[in-house]
């Protein structure tokens, strides 16, 4: 096969279109194209258009773009990437597919249509590009009865999930001549350029994870017709508390859309030959009558959720499936749910939800009985490995444990004599399993995964490239831990550094970690890697500690911990080896000051990046406001040239508490350099940020030894502030709003110093330090930092 340079999709539906923008994300040229509208729209009508133009029939794909643009959230990395996507149609572009190195069709799921586009395909491809169909169930044989040999051989499956920038899940289906060759390098491309998680699956209806996610919705769905359970008894019990999305089970089918579900089942329903399996798969009637109503979910506004407008605000109303009427949603509450709230980890919260006496335990083992049993029956029908099942549940229906993974976390041997005392029929390969004195799935051995594959435990394959600090631990390579963060040995004589404390917040534990890590990597290192495997990289400094200190008024100690964190950036930054951090989702507040002490900041792609402390009332005051100073410096390359416009951005940028939505939109933000790198795939993010503090240690980085800083002075300061007082007067931020901008102004500028005066590093330092410190002591400050620990959320006031 071709290397992916260029691609082209056809279909600018919701799917193809969203392929498209990750594609472009990967740096990968696309065309997008579409069929020839028929008519012209009134807007054409009225320009005096012409079905001829190439405007018009381009359309389709046209508009698709520019939806694109509009979509929450963003199919984009920064919309600048949409440059990369060319629309185009199936009529004037098509012979240009055979320049393509990957064609991907995404049309509509009808065989006859997939089948007459792929003979057309066939005529102008070329050989060496991979041909893909984005179905989502429809036989990759059947529609490779269209296409002659030599394509057949570049043919094959590629089950994007939706929304395919964010799921990460890929299903890589080979058709019966797909050459290895193609399967194995389509599945290099998948994981390492466009960051998906990649699971092959065979080639049955609707594939791993729509055939057992479809089957346990509607088990679920007829579970709650047969006992009378509500919309929110059901989410209730198939959200976190069996370690499962928030969104639940009905929420779910609301986001796909009920005319969608509908769909997927029925290609199961259709396409298998077993009564009982078929019967498993029939729609309910109830569902059946809501797709004829129009409630289709939140797309059409109303589903099993509506959301309504009041005098007090919006209110989400659930359905009553009897009277099919909707109510106001109510809260559900049982000992057997709060046990599984309280429970450590979705296997814990699975054992405490099962092991209840309640009806919500009861509801609970009832659902999750027949996914197991369905799981088991079909695993090997549908994947090759009980691992594939769970990896695609996990990856493809957000699921923090696969069928196989939860079934060894409630007890493999017990769960299954209760299923045989009450009359169901084990798998023959699990009963025998279990005969042999097996009592799980998996089993672990000092660092190594093993699981079940044909009546025996074999060795779960992780490539070289996918380093787990959990495995590292296990395995002994921690160097120093306290109860914040470990320094671990992470190969390659390269240390990393991971946070572990309450939500990964900042506090005293984390500093003197930092500082021990520095000690050691200098003396026994080649360098230091800043990483965790958390939900989350960094939200921040422990704002709890910072507002019981302010409170009582406690100055000194506010000084003393700002300070710590100040010293500990200076470690960092002038360390004599080289400093990698990679950040991965919620980068927020003092977890981007730590980047930005760093070298090099290897970040994952989908890492949400921001100084958001005027959300609180505060400035940063670990480094980050002395370093967007510093980086407004040096993005000025004339030494006489003027400093104001880049200090404006990042006044900006921290005064509005910015967060981007990608660590492509933080290079745009000035949040990171240009010159730090990004990672798609989360599960080899680590072993990257690795490499590259090899290579920089090869290249020779030594200590920055805290150069002088060139600053814009008073003058500068005054624009910033004239600024914030024009915002101020047109009522688009508060007098305290005013306050901490005045006050971050004064930092930016270097204070009143005349422009162009060269200042230390610590000398920003304890201008950002005063500033901190001083609105640490204004009351509303301290409003603005209790809010946001009361809801999340930040105050206006």
């Amino acid at each position: 096969m071709k290397t992916i340079r260029t691609a082209a999709v056809i279909g600018s539906g919701v799917m193809g279109a969203g392929i498209a923008a990750l594609l472009a994300n990967a740096g990968i040229r696309v065309r997008l194209l579409d069929r020839v509208p028929d008519r012209l729209t009134p807007q054409e009508e009225a320009a005096g258009k012409s079905l001829d133009q190439p405007d018009v029939r381009n359309r389709l794909a046209s508009d698709a773009l520019i939806r694109l643009k509009k979509t929450n959230p963003a199919p984009f990395y920064d919309d600048r990437y949409a440059e990369r996507i060319i629309p185009g149609n199936v009529e004037d572009d098509f012979a240009r597919l055979g320049e393509a190195d990957w064609i991907i069709e995404a049309i509509t799921e009808r065989l006859d249509w997939k089948k007459e586009l792929l003979t057309r395909i066939a005529a102008v491809w070329s050989p060496g590009t991979v041909v893909s169909s984005n179905t989502s169930g429809i036989s990759i044989a059947a529609m490779a009865e269209a296409i002659g040999a030599p394509m057949k051989e570049s043919f094959l499956g590629t089950h994007f999930f939706n929304p395919p920038r964010y799921m990460p899940l890929v299903e890589l289906i080979p058709g019966l001549f797909t050459s290895s060759s193609v399967v194995s390098g389509m599945r290099h491309v998948l994981e390492r350029r466009l960051g998906k998680g990649v699971v092959v699956a065979k080639d049955t209806p609707n594939f791993i994870a729509n055939r057992i996610g479809t089957y346990g919705l509607l088990v679920t769905l007829k579970l709650m017709e047969e006992h009378g359970y509500t919309v929110e008894d059901i989410d209730a019990v198939t959200g976190p508390a069996l370690g499962r999305p928030k969104s639940a089970t009905f929420r779910t089918l609301d986001l796909v859309g009920l005319d969608t579900f509908v769909h997927v089942a029925n290609n199961v329903f259709e396409h298998v030959e077993d009564p009982e399996e078929k019967e498993a798969f029939a729609v309910p009637g109830m569902l059946t009558d809501m797709v004829r109503r129009g409630w289709l979910g939140e797309k059409s506004g109303q589903g099993f959720y509506k959301k309504i407008k009041t005098d007090q605000g919006s209110r989400i109303l659930a359905l009553n499936i009897g009277t099919m009427d909707y109510a106001a949603s109510g809260t559900v509450k049982s000992a057997s749910l709060d046990a599984a709230r309280s429970a450590k980890g979705a296997a814990g919260k699975c054992r405490a939800l099962l092991s209840g006496e309640d009806k919500y335990s009861e509801m609970a083992w009832r659902v999750l009985k027949p996914v197991l049993l369905y799981a088991a029956n079909k695993a090997f029908e549908i994947a090759d490995t009980v691992a594939d099942v769970d990896k695609a549940m996990r990856l493809g229906f957000n699921w923090e444990l696969g069928p196989f993974e939860i079934w060894d976390a409630i007890g493999l041997a017990n769960s299954a004599a209760r299923m045989e005392a009450e009359g169901h029929v084990l798998p023959e390969w699990v009963r025998e399993w279990i005969a042999s004195g097996n009592e799980s799935f998996y089993k672990r051995q000092d660092s190594t995964t093993f699981h079940v594959h044909h009546g025996r435990f074999i060795e779960q394959a992780v490539p070289p490239d996918h380093i787990s600090l959990k495995a590292l631990k296990a395995a002994g390579r921690t160097i120093v831990s306290n109860s914040g963060a470990s320094l671990i040995d992470i190969g390659e004589e390269v240390a990393c550094l991971e946070f572990h404390s309450p939500n990964n917040a900042i506090a005293a534990d984390i500093l003197t970690m930092i500082r021990k890590s520095a000690e050691e990597v200098r003396r026994n290192y080649r360098g230091l890697v800043i990483a965790n495997e958390g939900r989350n990289f960094c939200v921040g400094a422990n704002l709890m500690l910072l507002l019981m200190e302010a409170q009582e008024e406690e100055w000194d100690e506010v000084d003393r911990i700002i300070r710590m964190f100040q010293n500990a950036m200076l470690e960092l930054k002038w360390l004599e080896k080289p400093v990698v951090a990679a950040p991965h989702r919620m980068t927020l507040g003092g977890g981007v000051e730590v980047c930005m002490a760093a070298d090099m900041v290897c970040a994952y792609a989908e890492t949400y990046y921001g100084l958001v402390e005027a959300g609180v009332g505060l400035i940063p005051a670990g480094g980050g406001s002395k370093e967007m100073a510093s980086r407004a410096a040096d993005s000025v390359e004339d030494p006489d040239g003027d400093l104001q416009p880049a200090l404006n951005r990042a006044f900006e940028t921290i005064g509005m508490a910015k967060v981007s939505g990608s660590a492509p939109e933080a290079v745009r933000l000035g949040l990171m350099r240009s010159s730090d790198r990004m990672v798609m795939n989360r599960e080899l993010h680590l072993f990257e940020a690795r490499l590259a503090v090899v290579e920089l240690e090869r290249n020779g980085i030594i200590a920055h030894g805290g150069k002088p800083v060139k600053v814009a002075g008073r003058n500068a300061k005054v624009v910033m502030q004239l600024g914030a007082r024009t915002m101020l007067e047109g009522g688009y931020i508060s007098p305290h709003d005013y306050k901490i901008a005045s006050k971050l102004a004064h930092v930016l500028s270097g204070g009143d110093v005349p422009a162009g005066t060269l200042v230390s590093e610590q000398y920003l330092l304890d201008l950002e330090r005063e500033a901190f410190l001083s609105l640490c002591g204004e009351p509303k400050t301290r409003a603005r930092m209790q809010h946001m620990l009361a809801t999340g959320k930040p105050l206006r006031n």
